[in-house]
């Protein structure tokens, strides 16, 4: 068996980056920027100001009281067009453009109008409350990076810098195979040794959530040309997930036939808990992930390496596992060989501090206790016993 991080690493290093396309704008948002975003003008195009009040020149403003007659008013989309000279005031608003000739604003609050002057004893420094052209980002600056999953306020910045379309990496397309004679869909009548499959359905969500278009291919039954059959229908695809079937039972096949048939397993074994029975390898050029067939192992694994896999793909680093941490609420035992991914809640105690509490019972076929799970406790091989209250790497699902 080979380790957790060996795995992903030798899954990442086999996945070459994708290629690119052109998105809008508004369908841009969690894909990864293939190339620098540019400004096509600045912002803002001219000096504005950041406040409600009256654009003075400063060296009209005294220590005492201050007498301006107003010549007029600014608004936002419809400046003064005039020059403002000695002793004159223009009524403004913000994101009003300045006025030529002013170079401080006086605010509303610290001034009253009287008939045509205004009456002020404020002295504030010039360029106060203005925004000059230029303050957010000039035309020509790049304002994204290429390489960034972009968030909604990239998108919003994309938009300010009036750029309507995005290059960006395509989504990875990801086949997924259920495996098994065992397995019916939701809804389809059960006999009497079936269960309902879910592993394509979580999968499918967890895809999406990456960053990739799910393809569900079906459930192929336990025979060799039932595998072959609905496995070809992958082709074209970035990636074959199989789910189930990647153990040594005289049931599994995924090594056995699609081992042989494609272009040799890299390995088919990880030293993890759960989801020991993890394949990695190529099948007709295509990369092939082989998940186990329970559920929870299925998902973790899913959350472990076809997270890493997608991110690959789009040119991302892989996220570290075990980057946070988090107090445990009970004692933990010295841990095996293999890394461990307990199941667990977030639970608080009487002082407020946030703790993980891993559930009683880890069995892998427990999908309401994922359901309920907000991170998983990862115990590396060999980790000594802990006791209730002490630091243990933990990763958050954030309702994965």
């Amino acid at each position: 068996m080979i380790s957790v991080e060996e795995a992903r690493k030798r899954i990442t290093a086999a996945l070459p980056r994708l290629g690119s396309e052109t998105v809008a704008l508004s369908e841009a948002c969690g894909r990864v920027l293939a190339e620098d975003v540019k400004a096509r003008r600045t912002q803002p195009p001219v000096a504005v100001s950041a406040m409600d009040g009256w654009a003075v020149r400063n060296a009209d403003l005294g220590n005492g009281e201050t007498r301006l007659r107003i010549i007029g008013e600014s608004a936002a989309g419809n400046g003064f067009a005039g020059t403002l000279g000695p002793g004159q005031a223009v009524r403004i608003f913000t994101g009003a453009p300045v006025p030529a000739g002013a170079d401080t604003i006086v605010i509303q609050e610290n001034a009253r109008r009287e008939g045509d002057f205004l009456i002020t004893d404020d002295t504030p420094a010039a360029g106060k409350f203005i925004r000059p052209a230029g303050l957010d980002f000039s035309a020509g600056d790049t304002g994204i990076a290429a390489g960034k999953r972009l968030s909604a306020a990239d998108i919003a910045l994309a938009a300010a810098m009036d750029v309507p379309w995005l290059n960006v990496i395509r989504r990875p397309r990801i086949a997924l195979l259920a495996t098994g004679d065992e397995l019916v869909r939701p809804g389809e009548p059960l006999g009497p040794d079936q269960i309902v499959s879910s592993n394509s359905y979580g999968l499918s969500a967890l895809v999406r959530r990456f960053g990739g278009d799910p393809i569900d291919l079906g459930i192929a039954r336990d025979n060799r040309s039932s595998l072959l059959r609905l496995a070809a229908a992958a082709r074209g695809a970035d990636m074959l997930v199989t789910l189930g079937g990647a153990s040594v039972g005289d049931h599994d096949l995924i090594r056995s036939v699609l081992g042989r048939e494609g272009d040799g397993i890299d390995f088919w074994k990880v030293a993890m808990r759960p989801g020991k029975p993890l394949m990695f390898g190529q099948v007709d050029g295509i990369p092939l992930l082989g998940l186990p067939g329970n559920p929870v192992s299925a998902m973790v694994c899913a959350i472990v390496y076809l997270d890493a896999a997608i991110r690959a793909m789009m040119g991302l680093p892989a996220a570290p596992l075990g980057q946070e941490q988090a107090p445990t609420a009970t004692d933990l035992p010295e841990n095996d060989r293999r890394q461990d991914f307990l199941r667990a809640r977030y639970v608080f105690d009487d002082r407020g501090r946030r703790l993980a509490e891993p559930f009683s019972r880890q069995d892998s076929s427990m999908l309401s206790r994922l359901a309920r799970a907000d991170c998983l406790i990862i115990r590396p091989p060999h980790a000594p016993a802990v006791k209730a209250g002490e630091m243990v790497p933990v990763l958050p699902l954030g309702g994965l």
